[in-house]
């Protein structure tokens, strides 16, 4: 079948492709984001020329034997947690995060913990092999089976693979590599695109776990952005602010493992530190005696995290109030003051209102709805949330609380750290099957509504 080429314009935020140029780009609306490539196309009026079948055989799936599945400890027990164990052989896995988020840290201790019995190829296209030395000396990081390899030219890479076949390979970053036959520059939506391909089949091929990094574009999503996804086995982001030292590695796709987890770190001098007890973090530093603050309980897979959830209402200026929140849904929080005003009595109408979620975390469950609500109507009566009371329960239209799951697990969380009361919708109390002296003796009041919830807590 004859080859032709034609000229093509690809999006390089969201991969759309056109036969001509636009300014705006009509899938993702991304102004001059529209390049021209050269792609070359099949001639489908030459005869096509039969192919020669593989030597691949389909076999039955109850034949797939995988008691040998083997997985690799990275060293760093937060990182196991949210890839589901380990590293996977064969695997590819894509970390994507910030600038300076500490993406090439982790990956670089990691190596340091994982040097001791494997060989690991770390190939970098961003920084040469003595910013490489100056890093990982910081770091602590010295080991004989940790080997630098400095190349931007996929293939190459390829081939270094191939012919010293390591036990893992991490390439920093994905947006530097770049394929010789692809005229467009390298980060481009079909460089990353093909080159993460290439070394998708070089994992599977020789059954090598491979670990890419990868930048994000200004929208926070992944630089590429879900043409990527799609390719490798798993996506970690990283999260958190470069001016707070706290740091969240949360898996967004992962097909050996749950997608719940989450990972917290924290920024030192020598690199990322575990934090073993997230909770602990979240609500250190916890003011006192202040209206507007409420701790909830959000489960992030099979772990309970305390977070707090802090409230403002105040005396709007303009016609229109305010709504503001951050590590919480806008929507969700426009549609708990609805509720506060229509069912339970509570008018935000001439108050701006502001949610914010301590520590950086990003809440998407519905037991927080509780917890907003009462820190917004703490603020609103100015009535502090005593500091031995944490709330969780969704939050309905007609104003009622609905169970959440994973209750049980919730209470003794909140009761090890030394909350004395918890404050949960009806049917998870009424459906406990432990006693509160199991649950750490915690005091549990039962809610059907925000109201009655409220009037439990500032009852003492």
């Amino acid at each position: 079948m004859a080859v032709k080429s034609r000229n093509v314009f690809i999006c390089e935020q969201c991969g759309y492709e056109s036969v001509k140029w636009y300014g705006k780009c009509p899938g993702c609306g991304e102004w001059n984001s529209m390049t021209e490539q050269v792609r070359t196309v099949k001639d489908q009026t030459a005869p096509a020329k039969p192919k020669p079948l593989s030597g691949v055989k389909s076999i039955s799936i109850n034949d797939i034997d995988t008691l040998d599945e083997q997985r690799y400890s990275t060293g760093i027990n937060e990182l196991d947690r949210v890839l589901g164990g380990g590293i996977v052989k064969g695997s590819l896995v894509l970390i994507g995060g910030d600038p300076g988020i500490g993406k090439s840290t982790l990956l670089l201790q990691m190596c340091g913990n994982m040097a001791n019995g494997m060989n690991i190829l770390y190939v970098s296209g961003e920084e040469s092999a003595r910013q490489l030395k100056l890093r990982a000396s910081r770091l602590g990081v010295e080991s004989d089976s940790l080997f630098v390899f400095t190349e931007t030219d996929a293939e190459t890479v390829y081939d270094r693979i191939s012919s010293e076949k390591p036990d893992l390979v991490v390439i920093d970053s994905i947006q530097t590599m770049s394929l010789s036959q692809i005229s467009s520059s390298p980060g481009s939506i079909t460089q990353v695109r093909e080159c993460t391909n290439l070394f998708m089949r070089c994992a599977k091929s020789l059954d090598i776990p491979i670990m890419i990094v990868s930048h994000v574009n200004k929208d926070g999503a992944i630089a590429g952005p879900k043409v990527l996804e799609h390719i490798v086995d798993a996506v970690l982001y990283f999260e958190g602010d470069r001016q707070m030292t706290y740091r969240i590695l949360r898996a967004i796709k992962n097909r050996f493992g749950s997608t719940n987890e989450i990972g917290v770190f924290e920024m030192v001098n020598k690199g990322l530190r575990e934090v073993e007890n997230p909770s602990l973090m979240l609500i250190a530093g916890r003011p006192k005696n202040v209206s507007g603050t409420c701790v909830t309980s959000v489960m992030e897979g099979t772990r309970p995290i305390l977070a707090e959830i802090q409230g403002l209402a105040a005396g709007t200026g303009f016609g229109t109030p305010r709504r503001m929140c951050t590590g919480f849904d806008y929507n969700r929080m426009a549609m708990i003051i609805a509720v506060l005003e229509k069912r339970a009595g509570f008018y935000f109408s001439n108050a701006d209102a502001y949610v914010n979620v301590v520590g950086g975390l990003r809440l998407d469950e519905p037991s927080v709805d509780l917890a907003v609500a009462i820190s917004l109507i703490s603020s609103l009566k100015d009535v502090p949330v005593p500091e031995n009371v944490i709330v969780f329960g969704e939050v309905g239209l007609a104003g009622e609380i609905r169970s959440v799951s994973h209750a049980e697990e919730r209470v003794v969380e909140a009761a090890r750290l030394g909350f004395t009361k918890c404050v949960l919708p009806m049917h998870n109390y009424r459906n406990l099957k432990k006693s509160p002296s199991e649950l750490g003796g915690i005091e549990l009041v039962g809610v059907s509504n925000i109201r009655e919830a409220y009037l439990s807590i500032t009852r003492q």
